[in-house]
């Protein structure tokens, strides 16, 4: 370890200036830059011994314990640690661009310990549900802390609202591929908050979130983070998953408002046949449907590839390049003035520009039929009512917060 950070370091600090400093007849002297010591590999390291320690701990008291209070305060704990301490980085959730980087064989390569905070979870939800969300993600953790008087919110408004997380993931991806940008860092409401540095609208987006989140519990969790989506994926696959009852559910209806996030499925015994006969008809029709609504996604997402290649900062130059502002240097903008000193012919730049616009072109259909899949898929989700007796968790949705255990009669004699 010492030898590796000494390989890395010293020639960081016998670094020379190799181009001479722009010298300024308005009397303007350069500051020298201060440069920010790098995270020891040892702490990063740390990180994921927490990280590993607080999803195991997760797992125990929800599916072993069964403590409600227990999990609470582990997302303090994460709360405290992950958000303020750690200013929300290393965060899983922005791991996903990092990955989706890697993934392009583009000269990227992640760091092993983001590259964990990215799979550990996954894992964890693979294997136990989503206790990740439950105790360890500092921005869920915030969000219940607000939650004082959650609605319940229809199926149907659950499903639209839900459709936003899919075009965020998609868009992430796809900025992230073609090294445009990372926006779910850019944008992220809570960051700020950690580190007490965000713009005025970035403090404002987040206030309103947090103040929705009284009505409506956890309301990025739920309608805008795109890791949830692969939470959600994975959790409804886990080996083992969070239950509302130790024992058969006696449909004592109790639970049946306990959980703020419209997470809990109510039983469904007796189909009526003329109700199930116009179901039938209506999911073969939708899955009739479904290549129709890929199709028309990917044609609508290679129509928008030009809009969304234009945020690419080489594209956006090579378009200045091609309809200049004005002659005179004084009236270009400052990039394409940097561009004239730097040398770089305009066609190299051409040709760059070229191949990322046509690398959108091919990733806005995959993007635009990947939500038209999302749309039929979710469709079908809320015709299709599948065969229940009890009060279940859904497996994608709960976030195994446990809130739901305390309402349960067969439950408290168990902890007694």
């Amino acid at each position: 370890m010492f030898f590796l950070a000494y390989g890395v370091f010293l020639p960081l600090a016998e670094a020379v200036q190799r181009f001479p400093k722009p010298e300024f007849e308005s009397g303007y002297v350069t500051p020298e830059p201060i440069l920010p010591s790098p995270r020891p590999e040892l702490l990063a390291w740390m990180d994921v011994f927490f990280l590993l320690a607080a999803l195991s701990l997760s797992v125990f008291l929800v599916l072993k314990k069964r403590s409600r209070t227990g999990v609470f305060w582990l997302s303090l704990f994460s709360l405290a640690y992950f958000g303020f301490y750690r200013e929300g980085c290393i965060c899983s959730i922005g791991a996903i661009q990092n990955v989706a980087l890697a993934m392009t064989g583009g000269g990227y390569t992640i760091p092993l310990t983001a590259l964990l905070f990215f799979l550990l979870p996954l894992i964890f939800t693979l294997l136990f549900g989503r206790t990740f969300c439950a105790a360890v993600c500092p921005f869920g953790a915030l969000q219940d802390l607000v939650a004082f008087r959650p609605m319940r919110m229809g199926a149907w408004l659950n499903a639209f609202l839900g459709l936003i997380p899919f075009l965020y993931l998609g868009l992430a991806v796809l900025f992230a591929v073609t090294a445009t940008d990372f926006i779910i860092c850019r944008y992220d409401p809570f960051v700020g908050i950690f580190r007490l540095n965000a713009t005025f609208g970035m403090f404002l987006f987040a206030g309103i979130l947090l103040l929705s989140g009284i009505f409506i519990a956890r309301p990025y969790c739920r309608f805008l983070c795109p890791y949830g989506i692969l939470l959600n994926w994975m959790s409804r696959f886990s080996w083992k998953h969070m239950t509302i009852t130790p024992a058969e559910c006696i449909n004592c209806r109790l639970c049946e408002n306990a959980c703020p996030y419209d997470a809990i499925e109510f039983p469904h015994t007796s189909p009526d046949p003329v109700g199930r006969r116009r179901q039938v008809n209506r999911l073969v029709l939708l899955a009739c449907l479904l290549p129709l609504l890929v199709a028309a996604g990917a044609w609508g997402g290679m129509k928008l590839s030009p809009a969304f290649a234009g945020v690419n900062s080489k594209v956006k130059l090579a378009m200045m390049l091609e309809n200049p502002v004005g002659a005179a240097s004084k009236e270009e903008p400052p990039e394409i003035t940097a561009f004239r000193a730097s040398g770089v012919p305009a066609r190299q730049v051409a040709a760059e520009a070229a191949v990322i616009e046509q690398t959108f072109h091919t990733g806005g259909g995959i993007f635009g039929g990947f939500i038209g899949l999302v749309i039929g898929v979710t469709l079908i989700g809320l015709i299709r009512t599948p065969y229940r007796a009890g009060y279940v968790p859904h497996a994608g949705r709960c976030f195994s917060c446990a809130k739901c255990m305390d309402y349960c009669p067969v439950e408290k004699p168990g902890k007694k």
